[in-house]
């Protein structure tokens, strides 16, 4: 009878285990900031080592995969962008299960580098969210079937749309623009009503000009982040020139952090009580405290970085007291110090620009490069440590996302799906 009931005990630990395996249900991770509880992970791949499967792709994208409940999901849009569509797989074979697709014939611009296509979608383990610009917001349960849809409007940037989607509680929370409309909204979760809006003044998208001259561009592609302020949670979101702090209740601003620049390609980074964020197309860079009232730059804000950076696409970690950056061009990694935005060490990383974020996994930090070789480093403060670089030989400007050991990479061709 002893033996019966240790017999039962070890099923149950497993089972339990296989329950809780990580999902990877948004963008950078579950909470968002490119941290991850996930051990023994490939640390080396190739396109014949350590493939589990591969999945081919209509068109390229630079949304980044989810994994949720034994599915993968990764947004992609056809026929130049007047088909946009959200794709399921199964995370053990690779096998599209079923694709949804929503139709837009209206005109939205972008650029080469980033085609339509490029939000994260985000999952509950009920439904999925995923953003399709100006072709509408559309809720989905995990088969496919849809619940809600909402059109927000027409968004329009030159250099077209990027962030992501995240979920709150009931709410779906989503940065909308970038261009001369922006706003920060709320969404319920189950009904796709609106909860709240928050206009931006967003800015000139680079599609007119005034008297023959180009005004500067502005915009944001930040993907909002939840954070914490005695307890209670915030959204927080990176615009040009400043970086707002939300009620999520009722989207009231609650405090702001000025020192951006015009444009804005990387989520807040997030540290214990302390934010980085970072201005694009080599714009100024700050670090502050979270909390407070009103505007708290001359009260929070640690340190600014004027223009001269690096180009910043992709965001960062925050370990401890160091943060660690990949650039977009040239291809820089940075260990950099919170507190006073000190460079303790800058190497060229091996490879094209990094598009993708930094993830910080298995005591380990993974980044994916332009040209589909994923660098990973020691998260050492003394000295840039290069563990080992995998190339796949297809360009990719996507992040990884990671789930129970297996990395699930999105290139311009396919969806991989990475373990040993």
């Amino acid at each position: 009878m002893l033996r019966l009931q240790q017999l039962i005990v070890v099923v149950g630990l497993l089972s339990t285990s296989s329950l809780l395996a990580g999902d990877w249900p948004a963008f950078r991770g579950p909470d968002g900031t490119g941290l991850s509880n996930e051990k023994n992970v490939p640390l080396k791949w190739s396109p014949t080592e350590n493939i589990k499967w591969k999945a081919p792709l209509p068109a390229p994208g630079n949304g980044s995969p989810i994994v949720s409940k034994g599915k993968v999901f990764v947004t992609v849009a056809t026929d130049k962008g007047k088909k946009r569509s959200l794709l399921c797989y199964d995370r053990k074979t690779g096998e599209q299960l079923w694709a949804k697709h929503v139709a837009f014939e209206g005109d939205e611009p972008t650029h080469g580098t980033n085609p339509i296509g490029s939000s994260t979608p985000v999952a509950d383990g009920e439904r999925i969210v995923v953003w399709h610009s100006s072709a509408g917001v559309v809720c989905y349960d995990f088969d496919g079937n849809e619940l809600w849809k909402r059109d927000l409007g027409t968004f329009r940037h030159i250099w077209g749309y990027g962030q992501s989607p995240v979920i709150l509680g009931d709410s779906v929370i989503l940065n909308c623009g970038p261009g001369v409309r922006t706003f920060v909204t709320a969404l319920d979760r189950k009904t796709g009503e609106t909860l709240w809006q928050t206009d931006e003044p967003g800015g000139d998208a680079g599609l007119e000009s005034v008297d023959g001259k180009r005004a500067p561009w502005i915009g944001s592609w930040s993907t909002p982040v939840i954070i914490r302020v005695d307890g209670q949670p915030q959204i927080l979101v990176s615009f040009p020139h400043h970086a707002n702090a939300y009620d999520p209740k009722t989207g009231k601003i609650l405090w702001t952090c000025d020192g951006l620049g015009d444009l804005v390609y990387t989520s807040p980074v997030i540290g214990d009580g302390v934010a980085v964020t970072m201005g694009g197309f080599h714009g100024p860079a700050i670090a502050f405290k979270l909390g407070g009232s009103g505007n708290v730059t001359e009260t929070n804000r640690l340190w600014q970085i004027k223009p001269g950076n690096p180009q910043r696409i992709g965001s960062g970690v925050i370990l401890g007291k160091h943060m660690f950056m990949a650039n977009a061009g040239p291809p820089i990694a940075q260990c950099i110090v919170v507190e006073t935005g000190e460079d303790l060490w800058k190497e060229r990383m091996p490879g094209n620009d990094n598009w993708g974020s930094m993830i910080h996994v298995d005591g380990r930090l993974y980044v994916t490069n332009q040209a589909g070789g994923t660098n990973v480093i020691a998260p050492n403060v003394a000295k840039f440590e290069l563990l080992a670089t995998n190339e796949l030989g297809e360009n990719s400007n996507s992040t990884p996302a990671f789930s129970d050991g297996q990395i699930f990479l999105r290139t311009f061709k396919h969806l991989w799906c990475i373990g040993e």
